[in-house]
């Protein structure tokens, strides 16, 4: 059952409506700096972690739940009654939820922040508490993203408590988390460095979406996103693409970053039917087309060119994927 949460988050959204859900369900909440006072501000109660520890907040906040008597409160075995008699004899209450989400510190980077201002992202004090919750999930729930509110709230509300299975699958995706957010300070640490081969390659992927189907149709498939590349791209319209549509459209849009000049490429499992420049991008797509007009036809087309009206028209012409 969940008594207790300590909230701390840097990303707001739909915090508001989390936070009154679980007081509606006699949650008690206990948080920290701007979190605190965003929850006071919106009619919430909130108990100060400091408070609790007798320590106030310091270093310009980078120090704020590193502390024994939190992370007892967390890491503590319910079963155990030597870890709830030191809980009792040290003055706290188990703490059952954290509602933790991590400096933007991938996204400060990305927006070409320079090295003090992202190293200023790096948490410390956000992934020691997730990964203790983690590491206790059979007695507490890590919630880490805005998008698990919904879910976490509906079970509550509908079973009283969280089943073990939930705890457990919300520790999986702590897990994953932390070790992404390291890959990304060490990735980014890397190329500070100028390192292109590292003595030790950290890898991680979010998954975007599932794809209708692998190379053939009876196999499965996702489409997955790793640092910067067409996965951040929008589909404007169509259907969704496959395995075999992405690795098309990866191999046409790398050819024609090859070039300076307005250029077109069309692709049919990963080969070129055609390429050209020109002096405009519909004429470079008309050339390229023309180099094998018949393996063209429901091909994968990339441009190194805003699309224009003509040259839009002119893709309609022919049928492609």
């Amino acid at each position: 059952m969940i008594r207790r949460a300590l909230i701390s988050v840097s990303n707001k959204q739909g915090l508001e409506e989390f936070a009154r859900g679980l007081q509606s369900l006699g949650v008690e909440i206990l948080s920290t700096g701007g979190t605190a006072k965003f929850l006071r501000e919106k009619g919430i109660e909130v108990k100060e972690v400091a408070e609790i520890t007798k320590f106030p907040e310091i270093l310009d906040g980078r120090v704020k739940t590193l502390h024994p008597l939190i992370h007892a409160s967390i890491l503590a075995k319910r079963d155990d009654p030597s870890h709830m008699r030191t809980l009792a004899e040290l003055g706290v209450e188990p703490i059952d939820m954290l509602v933790v989400n991590l400096y933007p510190f991938e996204e400060t980077v990305l927006r070409g922040a320079g090295l003090d201002e992202a190293v200023e992202q790096i948490d410390i004090g956000g992934p020691t508490l997730i990964r203790a919750a983690a590491k206790n999930f059979k007695w507490v729930a890590v919630v880490t993203s805005p998008e698990q509110y919904g879910s976490i709230l509906k079970e509550l509300r509908e079973k009283g408590e969280l089943s073990e299975r939930t705890r457990l699958e919300l520790a999986r995706r702590t897990f994953a988390m932390t070790s992404a957010y390291d890959a990304a300070i060490e990735n980014y640490l890397g190329q500070l460095e100028g390192e292109k081969l590292p003595k030790i390659l950290c890898l991680w992927a979010e998954k975007l979406q599932d794809l209708r189907y692998g190379e053939n149709p009876h196999q499965a498939a996702a489409l997955y996103r790793w640092g910067e590349g067409l996965a951040q791209g929008r589909k404007l319209q169509g259907k969704e693409l496959s395995l075999n549509n992405l690795v098309d459209l990866d191999a046409a849009w790398s050819l024609v970053q090859e070039f300076e000049e307005p250029t077109a490429a069309v692709i049919k499992h990963t080969n070129p039917c055609g390429v050209a420049s020109a002096e405009n991008i519909c004429q470079a797509y008309r050339l390229a087309r023309e180099c094998d007009p018949l393996s063209a036809y429901g091909g994968i087309v990339a441009l190194n060119r805003p699309m224009d009206v003509e040259t839009a028209e002119e893709l309609t012409s022919t049928f492609i994927e």
